[in-house]
């Protein structure tokens, strides 16, 4: 008998996550095997625009909440409702799994925000501990921007689920790795302890093909997954030293195929074997209709030829900032556009 494909991607040892909160997503997707999701403001302005939610919407109105307060109601309530689908997971894998993540407020990052890195910093703690309050298998997500990176070791200290997000480098990893285990370090008791640390991949290729368009044929296409391979070994070598009874894990993110003439399963197949992968609706669609048996490939290089082009050729720290830049837009643009969602629907419902 054939083997599904989703199924054969857990079996193989990869943990399955939505990158969508939508509840008719992530009831198919729970059944098919996925036990966790992550959210954004593009998924919850998505969501909003079907009008499934106008008449939540026009209570929140009539209750006399603003447009910003709205936003964040239905945030919450939203990723509140894909916990309860998932917190069977939490419960079984003691929570090692399982989680829905809770994006902070990512106007924090707009370029017209004129707080200072630590005022930044004091905001995401606030905000942090405050969605975070109450909830067991919701992870807050941090980007790691010098404010979010310097709010994660008191975020974790006090006990907050993190999945830090918008990492690009080995720089960023590491500076938001040594930060959330210096603030787990200052808890009374490890048995809690879970983070993760979400590494974007199909932009870097992105990048690459309009960037650095001298690349061979062999490596134009393979630098965000020989970028996320790389860190996801160092991330197992480093969290290996502690016998931590969770685990601290890369998310594959950004797992849908960007360039023309890309397997849409590229990517999943790359990763399979470990960790998270957060993969976009229509990428699990296509994993489910590929016929294929997919096994662990996420410890396997490219040839060393391939890797040294890279090596060579990839300006790593342009390459984080030009994407950091890039990602901020993405970041709060979307937040902006939900709020004039709701405006608009605001005036639309009366």
């Amino acid at each position: 008998m054939a083997v599904d494909p989703l199924s054969s991607l857990v079996a193989a040892g990869t943990k399955l996550w939505l990158d969508s909160i939508d509840p008719e997503l992530v009831a198919k997707n729970r059944a098919a095997g996925a036990t966790g999701a992550t959210s954004n403001p593009i998924i919850i302005s998505n969501l909003l625009a079907t009008g499934r939610f106008d008449d939540r919407i026009a209570g929140l109105v009539r209750e006399g909440h603003d447009d910003v307060a709205i936003a964040w109601v239905m945030t919450d309530q939203l990723v509140r409702e894909a916990q309860q689908v998932f917190k069977p997971v939490w419960e079984q894998t003691k929570g090692n799994d399982g989680y829905v993540s809770f994006e902070l407020d990512p106007l924090l990052e707009d370029k017209s925000c004129t707080l200072s890195v630590e005022d930044k910093a004091k905001k995401y703690i606030e905000l942090g501990k405050k969605y975070a309050a109450g909830h067991q298998n919701r992870m807050i997500k941090v980007p790691a921007t010098p404010g979010g990176l310097a709010a994660l070791e008191e975020l974790c200290a006090n006990g907050v689920t993190l999945n830090v997000t918008l990492i690009f480098s080995e720089r960023q990893y590491k500076i938001a790795r040594d930060n959330v285990w210096r603030g787990a370090q200052r808890r009374a008791g490890l048995s809690a302890f879970k983070s993760v640390y979400s590494i974007f991949v199909s932009r870097l290729d992105v990048y690459t093909k309009k960037q650095v368009p001298s690349l061979s044929k062999d490596a134009q296409g393979m630098v965000g997954i020989v970028n996320a391979k790389r860190l996801w070994q160092l991330n197992q070598a480093f969290w290996k030293q502690f016998s931590l009874p969770l685990q601290q894990e890369i998310i594959f993110a950004s797992t849908g195929a960007k360039l023309e003439g890309d397997d849409p399963c590229k990517y999943v197949e790359a990763f399979a074997g470990s960790d998270i992968e957060t993969n976009p609706p229509e990428t699990n669609e296509a994993v489910a209709k590929s016929g294929r048996t997919f096994t662990s490939k996420v410890a396997e290089m490219p040839s060393s030829k391939v890797l040294a082009e890279i090596d060579e050729k990839v300006d790593m720290a342009k390459l984080e900032t030009t994407l950091m830049d890039e990602g901020l837009e993405k970041f709060a643009d979307p937040f902006k556009k939900l709020l004039a969602l709701i405006a608009a629907k605001r005036k639309a419902l009366g």
